[in-house]
């Protein structure tokens, strides 16, 4: 008998087992345009990070995956962004800061990125 079950249950095709799932909507489809926001670094020598663990947001300390220098071209259209008890999370580029941009590879302290 549950043999019988097993073999009745295999033998219904997959989308017939699951009538109550609908196609994708528009919502779910991704739209399908690439990132095309462009940022030029403006530090000497920028260090782009990879957080630790499972931290959302890399430090100051966190490991460096590979350099950045001044004139190279970026694109990212994420920004991560590092919440303290005071002051800026970093020091970077002569300036202070709590934003970083998501880059290929890992993240770089917005303060060291102008928009094109």
């Amino acid at each position: 008998m549950m043999l019988a079950a097993v073999v009745a249950a295999l033998a219904v095709p997959p989308a017939a087992a699951t009538p109550t799932m609908a196609a994708p909507s528009a919502v779910s489809v991704p739209s399908g345009k690439a990132c095309a926001k462009k940022w030029e670094v403006t530090g000497k020598k920028v260090a782009v990070r990879m957080p630790e663990g499972d931290a959302p947001v890399a430090s100051p300390d966190s490991p460096v995956v590979r350099y950045l220098h001044r004139g190279d071209v970026v694109t990212s259209c994420v920004e991560a962004i590092a919440r303290t008890e005071s002051g800026p999370a970093y020091r970077k580029c002569g300036r202070g800061g709590h934003v970083w941009r998501i880059v290929r590879g890992g993240q770089v302290p917005a303060t060291c990125l102008k928009r094109l």
